[in-house]
């Protein structure tokens, strides 16, 4: 498969270590592209989850595919978030091309971005509230669990996946109230602060949208997550743009590759000299 050449992708809330992370669908999208700059942006390792003994080989496999990037050139930039809020204590961390922190500002063709995860906002990651927040964390694993059977059966028919959570999400007048406080108060900060771009994660709600005040504007950016919509933010030529995963177009690329290895002729791996002696112990017998 040929990789994608980007300038910058932005990754967060991919939750390792929890039993919705679409760890599988996380690979074969960091396998198909080659940024110069991968932000990680909060939420990658989900370590409230640790507690389950829960890391499957595919959890293990994203991990790989970064540290492969790593190695091939690619700049890691690590913005902690509040499940990965462990990791804090070690900010400005720079090990190579591999940097940990909490906040990145980058200047991208002449336009200050600001990028950081939004926990800051959420006053029910805070104190007390948190230890709410972690509870509310187990009944929303249930939600996925029982959204995965669903939709193990609605492949079986041939029908398209559904997400139970963002349901939830959409019908609760509260949720969507709050996820337009949250866009605003960092659109708001942002224009305050003199950016062109903000960018966030944390409220796994995938956005692209220009946000206007009386002192200016803003385009607000999140990259989503990998529990519900499977979704980043890719910078390319001066653009940003929403990259929603597409299962379809990986099984595609899937087919052509082994319609490709049919055309391959068989490979004779053996020796004229183990041949011999695979040919000696057969007449033996």
């Amino acid at each position: 498969m040929d990789k994608r050449k980007l300038d910058v992708v932005v990754l967060s809330d991919l939750h390792l270590g929890m039993f919705g992370c679409h760890a599988q669908e996380a690979v074969n999208y960091l396998k198909s592209i080659s940024p110069k700059l991968l932000v990680l942006n909060g939420d990658i390792i989900d370590i409230w989850q640790f507690k389950k003994s829960y890391f499957p080989v595919a959890h293990m496999q994203v991990i790989k595919e970064i540290f492969s990037m790593l190695s091939n050139g690619t700049r890691v930039v690590y913005i902690t978030g509040n499940h990965d809020e462990a990791l804090r204590r070690y900010s400005d961390l720079q090990m190579g091309n591999l940097q940990l922190t909490d906040k990145l500002v980058l200047d991208l063709d002449g336009k200050k971005t600001w990028i950081f995860h939004g926990d800051v906002f959420d006053a029910t990651t805070k104190g007390s509230a948190k230890i709410i927040a972690k509870l509310g964390g187990h009944g929303y694993d249930m939600l996925i669990m029982v959204n995965s059977a669903i939709n193990f059966v609605l492949r079986l028919l041939g029908r398209e996946k559904m997400s139970l959570s963002k349901r939830v999400k959409n019908s609760v007048k509260k949720a969507v109230s709050w996820i337009g406080n949250f866009e605003h108060t960092a659109a708001e900060l942002a224009i305050e602060k003199g950016y062109d771009y903000v960018i966030c994660g944390h409220i796994h709600q995938p956005q692209k949208r220009l946000i206007t005040n009386d002192k200016g504007s803003v385009m607000y950016l999140n990259s989503g997550d990998w529990i519900e919509n499977l979704t980043a933010l890719e910078y390319n030529q001066g653009t940003w743009d929403i990259y929603e995963y597409q299962e379809k177009t990986y099984a595609a690329k899937i087919v052509d590759i082994k319609k490709q290895n049919k055309k391959l002729p068989e490979l004779n791996v053996l020796t004229n000299e183990v041949a011999y002696f695979l040919h000696s112990r057969e007449m033996q017998f």
